[in-house]
């Protein structure tokens, strides 16, 4: 098996994979897709919410927020992220303090919410490590691939943001040799 980089930079990434077979190319689609970890806000907490928007309305769009996941996070740690405002002004992504060095947000101009004049917006809301198989907005990103030839695929890979695209492509086929890897023992046993 052989991987060619065609183009990277720090949003996409298109690569060729030779020497292989459809099984092989869609079982590592699926893992960059569904298999890789990321940071994202699971739960908030509302301590005050004068908009004329529902909690859980709120809750829901900073969930899709997508958080920088550094390398060396701990999937055992928790992050909170904190926000206050007051209006009239539109509350930013870029609004949300993590208590966690290294953590935050990965793109900071996305709108939460409009806040009119006397409108204020508290929360408090929890990141955790989870992959896309419990909810989509763990899912770190875009991938898809075409067949070139009988045994040639080319790959894209688009991130939200939370990690570089070659992370992605990386911590995923480290997913796909760790499972072989249990699968292996099993049948040793």
């Amino acid at each position: 098996m052989k991987l060619s980089i065609l183009e990277s930079d720090d949003k996409s990434v298109r690569f060729r994979l030779d020497d292989t077979n459809f099984s092989f190319a869609n079982a590592l689609r699926r893992t960059m897709i569904n298999g890789v970890g990321c940071l994202a806000i699971d739960s908030v907490t509302f301590y005050e919410n004068s908009s004329a928007m529902f909690d859980e309305y709120i809750a829901h769009r900073i969930g899709l927020i997508p958080i920088h996941t550094p390398k060396d996070y701990d999937e055992k740690d928790e992050v909170v992220f904190s926000l206050s405002a007051e209006g009239p002004k539109t509350v930013l992504s870029n609004e949300l303090a993590s208590t966690s060095k290294g953590v935050a947000v990965a793109n900071g101009k996305i709108p939460i919410i409009k806040l009119a004049e006397g409108q204020s917006i508290k929360i408090d809301g929890k990141a955790v490590f989870r992959n896309a198989a419990k909810s989509s907005k763990f899912q770190p990103g875009l991938v898809t691939y075409k067949a070139l030839s009988e045994g040639s695929f080319e790959f894209y890979v688009e991130t939200f943001g939370q990690m570089p695209p070659l992370e992605i492509i990386h911590r995923a086929l480290g997913a796909i040799s760790d499972s072989l890897k249990d699968v292996h023992k099993e049948i040793k046993k």
